[in-house]
């Protein structure tokens, strides 16, 4: 079936298209998962059980969710800009499509090995921050203008740290190609010579993604749910699955700069496939990013702002230089 399908389209527009009904495919159950995972993890943490009635170990309780919420009625605010509130659900999961094209999975499962792979990702990323803005400007509600705005500042002052850290990583290997970063790390991953730089990277990661303690544009406490106050149904959905898919994107970038990639520890395969190893430490990379949310309280907006400014960008910076520094002499 592949094979006619190379032989009507070509070999890349063929790869592009199967890529892209997978990624689909992926992206939706991924976000089931993921979210079934983080009540787990948040009911454990919590000294309760999370779901359990809804199938076995409660895994269709996301289901039932998801069919719940594509039932409910889409609600726009009568003063909203139209065109602008439906148009942002659509941006915001737009870049998360594009960040799968690079990723590697495996040695011979990248869907387009790119030589400005990891450019590719963070520039297309900032597609999301403009989605949240436009959603959040667009309600025509106090709230929501307020978490997009907070968004905004969040996403430009950790968008600093986060690519001087991956800088490090792009200096050691001279390369952009998400392939050949990997392919470095064959008997020592990258995690143990820039321990400061993956810190750093995990940490932007969690606050790119708004996930607390950096959930400063969402504060439920403080504005209701934040630039997506007035989205409900599928609308609200498109946010909810991009904000986790994102999650599975970071990590995963993480994964292929710092922590190997597709290769075992020390080069030792132990057997598994290298999607099976990839797969392995990004999942094991969101459970943390879970175990984080359910342990540390959210921080003040003043506190997220001086953290970046103040402490993560002169540490990344810092790293760089010491990083070109090596290089140069060594």
């Amino acid at each position: 079936m592949l094979q006619a399908l190379g032989n009507i389209l070509g070999a890349d527009l063929s790869r592009l298209l199967v890529g892209l009904i997978a990624v689909l495919a992926f992206s939706q159950l991924n976000a089931l998962f993921l979210v079934w995972l983080e009540r787990k993890v948040a009911g454990h943490i919590q000294l309760r059980p999370g779901p359990k009635e809804v199938g076995p170990f409660g895994l269709l309780q996301t289901i039932v969710d998801g069919i719940k919420l594509v039932g409910k009625e889409l609600i726009t605010p009568f003063k909203a800009d139209k065109k602008l509130f439906i148009l942002a659900p659509i941006m915001i999961f737009m870049p998360v499509l594009v960040g799968f094209l690079v990723l590697p999975f495996g040695e011979n499962l990248i869907i387009r090995d790119m030589n400005i792979g990891v450019l590719l990702i963070f520039a297309f990323s900032t597609f999301s921050v403009l989605a949240i803005l436009a959603g959040g400007w667009a309600s025509n509600n106090k709230y929501a203008l307020l978490g997009a705005v907070r968004s905004v500042a969040q996403n430009v002052a950790y968008e600093i740290p986060l690519l001087l850290s991956v800088l490090s990583v792009v200096l050691m290997v001279n390369s952009l190609k998400f392939s050949e970063i990997v392919a470095a790390q064959g008997r020592v991953w990258f995690f143990l010579v820039q321990p400061v730089a993956a810190i750093i990277y995990l940490i932007c990661a969690a606050a790119e993604t708004n996930r607390a303690p950096f959930d400063i544009p969402e504060a439920e406490s403080e504005l209701v749910a934040g630039f997506h106050t007035e989205y409900s149904g599928m609308r609200f959905g498109l946010f909810f699955l991009a904000e986790y898919t994102n999650m599975f994107i970071v990590c995963a970038v993480a994964t292929s700069l710092f922590f190997g990639g597709w290769h075992g520890p020390f080069g030792f395969s132990l057997g598994l496939p290298g999607v099976v190893w990839f797969l392995l430490k990004t999942y094991f990379l969101l459970f943390v990013m879970m175990w984080v949310r359910w342990t540390f309280p959210r921080l003040r907006f003043d506190q997220l702002m001086n953290f970046s400014w103040k402490i993560m960008i002169p540490l990344s910076l810092a790293n760089l230089v010491a990083t070109a520094a090596i290089l140069k002499f060594i």
